[in-house]
């Protein structure tokens, strides 16, 4: 007489078993998402649900949706939290802060700056990639910035946007391009002439 077979048990619904796993499942749906979706468009919610998991599990990995992009970019925290304490403390000399740690983070240590790099180089030849590198830096920008231009929203984001352009292009000038006198300059020279600029556009108040 056959003995009866056990029934084959369902998949388990729900987290996913071992940090490790999970972390990868949710790296690979954001990398897909952030590629389809764009930068702005992509949420958290739309990552975890891709991947199978609490949107509460992302976070605790990963903080929030930048940090995501830069695991996603491999950059590293470093760079991320480099460019937030940047912002943190007085509004005096914040335009100096913020060039100095731009200035570090895209021209510093190979494993720092070589992951920005390659993302800039990528975004000069694809439109994509430049959407999304250009999203991301704003919204670093925009995020320590918040609250200090003491304007409205459309010209918050303007300010934000002309000083991403500034940094930006200084780098890509200085870094593609190779344009001889910016090449030339050293840290303190481009500090000293840009930093008075990125004060006025971030802080700078209406009269």
């Amino acid at each position: 007489m056959t003995e009866p077979q056990e029934p084959t048990p369902k998949a388990r619904r729900g987290r996913r078993s071992g940090s490790a796993s999970t972390r990868q499942a949710v790296l690979d749906a954001a990398r897909l998402r952030f590629a389809t979706d764009g930068f702005a468009a992509t949420t958290i919610r739309r990552v975890a649900a891709d991947a199978g998991v609490d949107a509460s599990q992302v976070m605790q990995f990963f903080g929030n949706k930048d940090e995501l992009f830069a695991a996603v970019r491999a950059i590293p925290a470093s760079a991320v939290r480099r460019f937030d304490t940047a912002f943190e403390g007085p509004d005096e000399h914040l335009g100096e802060r913020v060039v100095r740690a731009y200035l570090a983070a895209w021209e510093g240590a190979a494993e720092e700056s070589e992951p920005l790099m390659a993302m800039l180089r990528g975004a000069i030849v694809n439109e994509d990639a430049s959407a999304q590198l250009r999203d991301f830096i704003q919204s670093r920008l925009r995020h320590g910035a918040g609250g200090r231009t003491g304007a409205d929203e459309q010209d918050a984001m303007l300010r934000v946007g002309l000083a991403a352009a500034m940094l930006v292009g200084i780098i890509t000038s200085r870094r593609v391009i190779g344009v001889p006198v910016l090449t030339a300059a050293d840290t303190e020279q481009i500090v000293a002439a840009v930093a008075p600029a990125i004060q006025h556009v971030l802080v700078g108040r209406h009269p």
